[in-house]
């Protein structure tokens, strides 16, 4: 009876610990932005080094419904062609979202070959101002705090130049150059703040690329 007992306390203990296991993995999951890139997910402009596809960059512009073929139309004046989802006619004025991707490869110093793809248009809208709110939901500026790995100078000629490296949160590291009185107030710091663009893949929002825009301080 005593065994029983036992063997019936110890399976309600370990239930117990998988609970507590299962939920505290869940409050540890860190946003995309925040999460280190894996290949073909999340990249940032940097030194440091990734592989894959990215999403790199959105415009907004204005153009011309020219040609209409089997329920597609022909942008113009660059000849693009593009599903005719809302009906345009010949002549009508639209406005264009297009995305570029990026193509990264690592070389063996562990720096970043980036081919950037053509502007593809992937949909079109009848006035700015719902193009520019899709756009506001594609690319988000944030501010966070990032490690600062050091700054350093170098010399040529008498003239000095100054620069920053800092480690990003998504695991890379970005280099910019830095005028010497931010390389003064840079010296003693170990954390600095920085604007990031957040770039969202349309096909798949999941999916973004981090990129420095900027010290916020």
């Amino acid at each position: 009876m005593k065994q029983k007992r036992f063997w019936l306390m110890a399976s309600v203990v370990l239930v117990v610990i998988m609970m507590i296991w299962g939920i505290s993995s869940l409050f540890n999951k860190k946003p995309s932005v925040l999460s280190k890139p894996v290949e073909g997910s999340s990249a940032t402009t940097s030194v440091g080094g990734m592989d894959g596809d990215v999403p790199w960059d959105y415009q907004v512009q204005q153009a011309k419904v020219g040609d209409l073929l089997d329920g597609d139309m022909v942008l113009l004046p660059n000849n693009e062609r593009i599903s005719n989802d809302q009906n345009f006619a010949t002549g009508d004025q639209v406005y264009v979202l297009s995305y570029m991707q990026a193509t990264m490869k690592t070389d063996s110093q562990g720096k970043n070959d980036v081919t950037l793809s053509q502007w593809k248009p992937i949909k079109t809208f009848k006035t700015k101002e719902e193009a520019d709110k899709d756009l506001a939901e594609l690319k988000v500026e944030i501010k966070t705090d990032v490690k600062l790995i050091g700054v350093y100078k170098t010399e040529l000629d008498g003239k000095f130049r100054y620069f920053a490296v800092a480690d990003l949160p998504t695991g890379q590291k970005v280099k910019q150059p830095i005028p010497e009185d931010r390389y003064t107030s840079f010296k003693s710091k170990k954390e600095v703040q920085v604007i990031l663009e957040e770039v969202h893949d349309y096909s798949n929002y999941d999916q973004s690329m981090a990129k420095f825009r900027g010290w916020a301080e």
